[in-house]
């Protein structure tokens, strides 16, 4: 009987056993995988901070205007160039 009795402690102390390090392996793959996700978020935080000074910059009015000027040939508009629609009038 005791030799029954310490066969099933021992199997059960093998079952803890093999759970224990099934849960650490767990734990450690659960743990690498999160700091992989929170170094994508520090990356991707980075890149939006980047894409944020990008818009700032180009969308300056003095830019635009500079862009417009040059590239287009564009030239601010004068009342003597402007022309005025009226409703009803042919």
């Amino acid at each position: 009987m005791s030799g029954r009795i310490n066969t099933v402690l021992t199997i059960a102390l093998v079952a803890c056993a093999l759970s224990v390090v099934n849960a650490q392996y767990k734990h450690r793959s659960l743990f690498i995988e999160l700091e992989r996700s929170q170094s994508a978020a520090r990356q991707l935080e980075i890149e939006w901070s980047q894409l944020q000074l990008d818009q700032s910059t180009l969308g300056k009015h003095a830019r635009i205007e500079e862009n417009a000027r040059r590239n287009l040939a564009m030239v601010p508009v004068t009342p003597n160039r402007t022309q005025y629609l009226i409703p009803g009038a042919k």
